[in-house]
């Protein structure tokens, strides 16, 4: 895939590369065993883990048909005012710093009615790069103690570590103080949570901390004694109730791409220990949050390798102990010509519904057809509820990713991603602490080139076919006459961190930070700027309640030479129309 940005005179070509396939076996494929462990509990389903970002530029965000799909889709969360905007929004004007875009029916109380139509929780991030303390304060009292809609999460600013202190003062993130280090971010951090508090002493804050292996992580800049996380955990570390990342793992292939969510183990482990090192007795307590995530710096961004990558990166951060994650958009846009990816047309676009855009002479569905990604994550509502319990499970190879699910009603479930853009895979289930039923079972699947979810009897419980680039759901009874398994057993908690290895692909220049920068707050692409010119050229599963999942818009970088990696994508098309 391939991303030119243009800064000044200076023309920059992003890394480009051919798509990638995992490889086509020689001859009859192995069949594949399965093992799932009805024994292990890796925790419960977070009540309000499925996320979502919206922004104050997306005047379709509250629409009948939009709130209807997201419900579908079971999103319990919905983030707020949207990325890197909200460090320049002020909620009481419904105003952008520096001319950003925005339209007159995204105000914070058209957002409520949009999170209380989908039934979703709001996560809201305060505006931390022009903004107060005092200005929060009265977001808290004006959100819980005069119109009492109970907002519980609160970030502290949006990517803060973008503000240029770590790029020679060249940055995403708009921050008007005069110290833009992490000392200055822990200090001020700690004087949100206390006004933000003082006015409603139980809404939890949240810190902006860097992803571990991504760019800044662990990077000094001149002056700083500690990197961004050692720095703002020791000075805030106490006064936080949860931490925050961005995920966007990039990969120049497909294949890449979908191997990331094996290393979400490494990244919570590393932040759990930072957390335990810092945040004293309430370290157990503090949530980790993935405010924004998506394919973003890989081939596939609406396409099936997307739709794989959902679910799977949802459930990898659940089963490591993260409460939400935020999918990067509902609404995106694009400049950027679609591609073919692995036979499929890719839009280009970060949003899970179309926005309508066209781009170069090629245009994309109707408006709010929604893309694969829409359909990956709406294949969580297969397989878990709020409140079941996640149970271990293993693949006897890569190209297959597993996760189970015990359900309240007692039985089982379990998803199947079939990696493979060519191959169907064979695949041989086993069970421990649980006995399914004789006889075909329910499955609910998603393939490549679909526009719902499939629902059949098809296969055993021992047995099953899996189509090329695929999500399959088994939905398994237990056997009449046995008893129900013990209650799952929690997994041995790791006592040391794992080390994270960077993800491949991700590697950007700083010219590419630079070129995002002035797009950052501008208006969607394929639609009118504040100036009238223009920028740029669910079937149901009967699980309405089921948990979703959704991904946060941010940062992919490696600290490797002090080189930032391109994140434009999201930024300049925001909310493309």
């Amino acid at each position: 895939m391939r991303r030119r940005f243009v800064v000044g005179a200076v023309a920059v070509l992003a890394a480009s590369a051919g798509v990638g396939a995992l490889a086509p076996s020689a001859g009859a494929a192995a069949t594949v065993g399965i093992r799932v462990d009805a024994r292990t509990s890796l925790g419960t389903v977070p009540s309000s883990g499925v996320g979502l970002n919206t922004g104050v530029g997306d005047e379709n965000m509250g629409t009948a048909k939009v709130t209807s799909l997201m419900k579908g889709a079971g999103v319990r969360q919905l983030r707020f005012p949207g990325g890197s905007g909200a460090d320049g929004y002020h909620w009481k004007t419904h105003t952008m710093e520096d001319g950003g875009w925005i339209v007159p029916n995204t105000t914070f109380d058209h957002f409520m009615a949009t999170a209380k139509k989908v039934g979703a929780q709001p996560i809201v991030t305060a505006n931390y790069g022009s903004g107060t303390p005092q200005e929060a304060a009265d977001w808290v009292k004006y959100a819980n103690v005069d119109k009492g809609y109970g907002v519980k999460y609160w970030e502290i600013g949006n990517e803060v570590y973008g503000n240029g202190h770590y790029s020679d003062g060249k940055g995403w993130e708009i921050d008007k103080h005069a110290d833009k280090s992490p000392t200055e971010y822990g200090k001020n951090l700690v004087a949100y949570a206390k006004a933000m508090k003082a006015v409603d002493p139980k809404v939890k804050i949240g810190a902006v901390l860097t992803t571990p292996s991504g760019w800044p992580d662990s990077v000094k800049a001149p002056g700083d004694s500690a990197d961004w996380n050692n720095t703002v955990l020791s000075i805030a570390g106490k006064s936080i109730d949860f931490g925050i990342v961005h995920w966007y793992p990039g990969g120049t292939t497909t294949a890449d791409l979908l191997k990331t969510p094996s290393k979400i183990a490494g990244v919570t482990s590393t932040l759990r220990s930072l957390i335990a090192k810092y945040a004293g007795s309430h370290a157990a307590s503090v949530e980790i949050s993935v405010t924004e995530t998506d394919a973003a710096f890989s081939p596939a961004l609406t396409s099936q390798a997307a739709a794989l990558f959902a679910p799977d990166t949802y459930m990898s951060w659940f089963e490591h102990g993260a409460t939400n994650v935020d999918w990067w958009n509902l609404h995106n846009g694009t400049s950027e010509a679609p591609t073919t990816v692995n036979g499929q047309t890719d839009y280009q676009d970060g949003g899970i519904l179309s926005a309508g855009t066209c781009a170069g002479g090629k245009c994309q569905p109707a408006r709010e057809t929604p893309f694969p990604t829409y359909w990956g994550i709406r294949s969580l509502t297969a397989l878990a509820q709020p409140g079941d319990t996640m149970v271990k499970s293993s693949s006897g190879t890569s190209s297959v990713a597993v996760h189970a699910v015990r359900s309240r009603n007692g039985g089982l479930n379990v998803m199947l991603i079939n990696k493979s853009p060519q191959n169907a895979a064979q695949v041989s289930l086993s069970y421990a602490g649980f006995t399914p039923a004789a006889g075909s079972v329910t499955t609910v699947s998603y393939a490549k080139g679909g526009t719902a979810l499939t629902t059949a009897k098809r296969g055993t419980a021992a047995a099953q076919t899996l189509p090329p680039y695929s999500i399959t759901t088994l939905q398994l009874k237990s056997a009449p006459g046995t008893a129900r398994a013990d209650k799952a057993v929690p997994a041995p908690t790791p006592t040391a961190a794992t080390p994270v290895a960077p993800a491949s692909g991700t590697t950007g220049t700083r010219a590419q930070a630079e070129a995002q920068a002035q797009t950052e707050n501008g208006a969607p692409v394929g639609g009118p700027t504040p100036n009238g010119s223009t920028s740029g050229p669910l079937a149901s599963t009967g699980a309405s309640s089921a948990v979703t999942y959704s991904g946060l818009g941010g940062l992919l970088v490696i600290a490797a030479g002090g080189l930032l990696v391109l994140r434009g994508r999201r930024r300049k098309a925001l909310h493309g129309k």
